[in-house]
């Protein structure tokens, strides 16, 4: 793309397979344009493939590697030859492929876009806050039907090796017809916003927030899961996704103490409860909401007492009482939901941990699909990746105040930082793979970036 994205989102493939670890890699995503014109803006679907390890950069040592570490050159196995001849003809082979990007672009004419998110439930489906005040839902199935057919990845040359990709195409309907304009256009919020979350419980729950606090909920009016849609509609020719395809309800206002700054940054749904939803919202202030109970928040607090803002939140998907929270002053923090609400109304609650290492504001946070106690954290500078299982050693047990608190010392490089990623100009999202483990891809103002931690 020619112009710099402040968002991305993974498009999972559907044919790949789950829990990859062989390379060379395959990764699909959608990123959204900020051009210098209004109209010049654009909804782009990338597909990276042939990603090899970066020459040079190794690959995890064996065991008979570290033995021969430790006991010298002249201990050595009998096989040892034939495997170190196998693996650097398989390092060679990674390092002769040339990495291989195709792209295809919907028009985005409203203006730059915010933010995108996809559709957990069915991948086709995109959507995107724009700079210009309207939510923008893309059908991207067409694209992706062209991208899945494409035989320029190395996993359809190689040869004597079995390749379910191009197996699961054999006997498969005709790409999708191309559709460039958004099929859904809502322009009911007051303003721009960046906040847009689907919610993983209930198909095609949507919510989006503006600038000025207003929250709404969207819901489809159709089936939204693939073989569902596919059943519903086998024999006709009618699009399922039109613009009548979602309802759209102002839920909530801005309310509370935040009304003279109350835009909401960040929207989460909870991993397992179909009602409830959070917001991170300026003036330092994190809400939970039920949908059920429309007007009000069910729980409020202020969690930054400098008032600094919420940037960005994350609902942990596999231990579903833990939240994350990135703030404008640098400090993220994670919470217990069980302990959310204070006693004393006038005091802030305390997190189970909070870091002051950042230097810039936060910009996006996202737990590890698989790992409960791993989080990706990204700010102006780069993009961390910290195991919250590691305990600090401290036998002296000398802690301040602001440690007490669930805090760390402010500069101060946190044992639980396991790896970071620099190079990048001003990070603004991280996402891990859900199909690569520990894959991470992010975008910045300086373009994006894929890659696996050497450590994890």
């Amino acid at each position: 793309p020619e112009w710099p994205s402040l968002s991305l989102d993974i498009l999972p493939d559907r044919h790949l397979g789950d829990n990859r670890t062989r390379f060379p890699h395959t990764v699909t995503m959608v990123v959204g344009s900020q051009a210098d014109k209004k109209g010049l803006n654009k909804l782009t679907v990338l597909r990276m493939s042939d990603l090899c390890r970066i020459p040079g950069s190794g690959r995890e040592k064996t065991e008979k590697e570290l033995d021969d570490e430790m006991l010298g050159e002249e201990w050595k196995h009998e096989d040892d030859e034939d495997d170190d001849e196998d693996s650097s003809s398989e390092e060679e082979e990674e390092e002769e492929l040339d990495p291989v990007l195709e792209h295809y672009s919907f028009p985005h004419p409203s203006g730059g876009i915010n933010r995108v998110r996809v559709c957990p439930h069915n991948r086709d489906i995109v959507g995107c806050w724009g700079d210009g005040g309207t939510v923008s839902l893309y059908d991207v199935g067409g694209a992706l039907d062209v991208l899945d057919r494409s035989s320029t990845g190395a996993n359809s040359r190689k040869k004597n090796e079995s390749n379910s990709a191009n197996a699961a195409m054999v006997g498969a309907p005709p790409p999708r017809k191309m559709k460039k304009e958004p099929f859904f256009v809502y322009s009911g919020h007051a303003t721009e916003g960046y906040a847009i979350d689907w919610s993983r419980v209930t198909p095609g729950r949507l919510a989006t927030a503006d600038c000025r606090g207003n929250i709404h909920i969207w819901n489809a009016a159709h089936p939204v899961l693939p073989n569902d849609i596919a059943a519903q509609y086998k024999k006709k020719t009618k699009d399922p996704w039109s613009s009548s395809s979602f309802a759209v309800e102002p839920t909530y206002a801005a309310h509370g103490e935040n009304l003279d700054h109350p835009s909401v940054e960040d929207l989460q749904w909870s991993p397992n409860e179909a009602t409830v939803l959070a917001s991170g919202e300026c003036g330092g202030i994190v809400r939970i909401y039920d949908v059920r109970c429309p007007g009000k928040a069910m729980i409020s607090n202020k969690i930054h007492k400098s008032g600094a803002d919420v940037n960005v939140i994350a609902w942990n998907r596999l231990v579903s009482n833990l939240l994350a929270s990135g703030g404008d002053d640098g400090a993220f923090s994670v919470w217990d939901l069980r302990n959310f609400q204070s006693p004393d109304p006038s005091k802030s609650p305390k997190p189970l941990a909070r870091f002051h290492s950042h230097r810039t504001p936060i910009t996006s946070l996202e737990w590890h699909p698989t790992d409960e106690s791993m989080i990706a954290v990204s700010d102006d500078h780069g993009t961390y990746i910290y195991d919250l299982s590691i305990e600090e050693d401290d036998p002296d047990n000398h802690r301040n105040e602001e440690e007490a608190d669930g805090g760390g010392v402010e500069g101060e490089i946190p044992p639980q930082l396991l790896f970071v990623h620099s190079g990048s100009e001003m990070t603004k999202e991280v996402h891990w793979h859900p199909q690569i483990p520990s894959c991470v891809a992010t975008t910045s103002f300086s373009g994006f970036s894929v890659f696996i931690p050497s450590n994890l």
